[in-house]
């Protein structure tokens, strides 16, 4: 129902057609909950639901609190969130202090409520996969779609029974990794690796397992994804990212990007791009941000000279 801006002390009009006479001007009486025609009296809809809150929130930090909502389920939560919590407020409904004997009670409530939540080795598999999940997107700086992503495939391996015999951290890192793959965030297996403390190699094999075991078909990297990170780290101009941006297109075109690494090929058209603009960096800057070697920006730049112009040649030599 749409409202209308006309409106009294506790009435609201919609521009709604009334099922009895017709008429298009119903009231919405927010004190009684009924929503009844201004013509003929007709009572539509009663004992309405109030939606908004009872109390005034003046901050956003003092609206969460005051929020009658718990927390929504999660993949990333070991129980996803549905497991109830006891309190640690020693107090009854009506705000009283409860008695000492019951202070004791609740005291045993609340240690066998949290040996209860993970008692099966599962959870406890969970908890602490999750834990470490937690910790690698916050030095990731992931969002929340990539985390539910990484345990949804780290709970398909646990069902699978891949994680036997295998190290949690090795195995969420992978998830994590593969999350990334998936949804085509540019995190390389170096960025995992350095934020979990793992060897490149055990997060590479444990990679391959999920893949393999799980008949994951993982989409090509786009290095166009790459450029902007790139350019950030090694501090380039917008001039410089659009022209590398534009030599990316023009070698995908040319079908010449096929099989190479995109974080090379990123770092390869942003050292021409910065070549053609004028921009005062070096090979060895650019291959930093990136995380490759000047050996590849120079392999990779071999295979840009056929889709630069004339021009563009004359520039870079």
């Amino acid at each position: 129902m749409e409202k209308d801006n006309s409106s009294e002390v506790g009435y609201t009009y919609l521009s709604e057609k009334c099922p009895r006479c017709g008429r298009t001007k119903l009231i919405l009486d927010s004190a009684r909950g009924e929503i009844f025609c201004s013509h003929c009296g007709f009572v539509i809809r009663e004992k309405l639901e109030e939606a908004g809150p009872e109390w005034r929130a003046f901050s956003k930090e003092e609206k969460e609190a005051r929020s009658r909502a718990g927390v929504p389920s999660s993949l990333a939560m070991h129980d996803m969130g549905l497991s109830t919590i006891i309190g640690q407020v020693d107090k009854d409904a009506s705000g009283k202090s409860i008695s000492s004997a019951m202070k004791t009670t609740f005291d045993r409530l609340r240690t066998w409520d949290g040996r209860s939540q993970v008692h099966e080795p599962v959870d406890r598999n969970l908890r602490q996969a999750f834990s470490e999940l937690d910790r690698l997107a916050d030095k990731l700086s992931v969002g929340d779609a990539i985390i539910e992503r990484a345990a949804y495939i780290y709970r398909q391996a646990l069902e699978k029974g891949l994680v036997r015999g295998r190290s949690i951290s090795a195995l969420i890192a992978a998830s994590l990794y593969a999350a990334c793959r998936e949804t085509e965030t540019p995190r390389t297996l170096k960025d995992v690796s350095a934020a979990s403390n793992i060897k490149k190699k055990d997060i590479a094999r444990c990679y391959r397992l999920l893949v393999r075991e799980l008949d994951k078909k993982m989409p090509v990297a786009d290095p166009l994804k790459a450029v902007s990170r790139i350019a950030s780290a090694a501090g380039l101009s917008e001039k410089t990212k659009r022209r590398a941006i534009d030599i990316i297109n023009r070698t995908k075109q040319s079908l010449s990007s096929a099989g190479k690494d995109p974080m090379g090929l990123a770092a390869a058209a942003l050292y021409v791009a910065c070549v053609l603009e004028g921009e005062n960096k070096t090979q060895k800057d650019v291959a930093e941000a990136a995380g490759v070697t000047e050996v590849t920006i120079r392999n990779r730049y071999k295979g840009l000279r056929s889709i630069l112009t004339p021009e563009e040649l004359r520039v870079v030599e």
